[in-house]
């Protein structure tokens, strides 16, 4: 894999973290991790790359729902899909910029950093769908979003460990941030 272009490693590198997003939806009936995405995406790929990572994974994450687990094709439910497109992106934003405030920390703190702000600006759009809809107002409540916040995280910390046992087998040699 030395041959691997900076470009293919990139793509290797979103299509690996699709596909752990896919096993993670249908584990998780369609509960897909993007805040823990992002916040990875934000430390390891460009903005762009993040964005095409976080729509792919949103896009099968409404396959699995509508095609798998039978989600119905209301207009209520098109508002919801959308809506956690734009979460999607939006968390990859906010990692992104909170990544970005702290150049310099180590690692370890950008990335806390990163899911922090990924989780929160995910919450904060899905909380306008729900406005919006005046829908899916009990995945705020407390005991929701703090076992939200935990299962993502410990998804990150899962996807951390797929990142770095790709790397180490030489798949992602020139990996995605060269």
């Amino acid at each position: 894999m030395d041959s691997l272009s900076p470009a293919a490693a990139r793509h290797l590198w979103i299509g690996l973290m699709t596909l752990a997003s896919t096993i993670t939806t249908l584990a998780l009936a369609c509960a897909t991790p993007f805040p823990a995405l992002a916040a990875l995406a934000a430390l390891h790929v460009r903005r762009q790359d993040g964005i095409i990572l976080m729509l792919a994974a949103w896009a099968v994450s409404q396959g699995v729902g509508y095609c798998l687990l039978g989600y119905e094709t209301t207009v209520e439910n098109g508002v919801w899909a959308g809506t956690m497109a734009l979460a999607a992106i939006a968390s990859l934003l906010g990692a992104d910029g909170a990544a970005r405030l702290l150049p310099h920390a180590h690692p370890a703190v950008r990335l806390v950093a990163a899911y922090g702000a990924a989780f929160a600006t995910f919450k904060l759009a899905v909380l306008a769908g729900a406005w919006a809809l005046d829908s899916g107002w009990a995945a705020f409540a407390p005991d929701v979003m703090a076992r939200q916040f935990g299962r993502y995280a410990m998804i990150l910390a899962g996807l951390l460990a797929l990142q770095h046992l790709a790397a180490r087998s030489g798949l992602l040699r020139r990996a995605a941030t060269a």
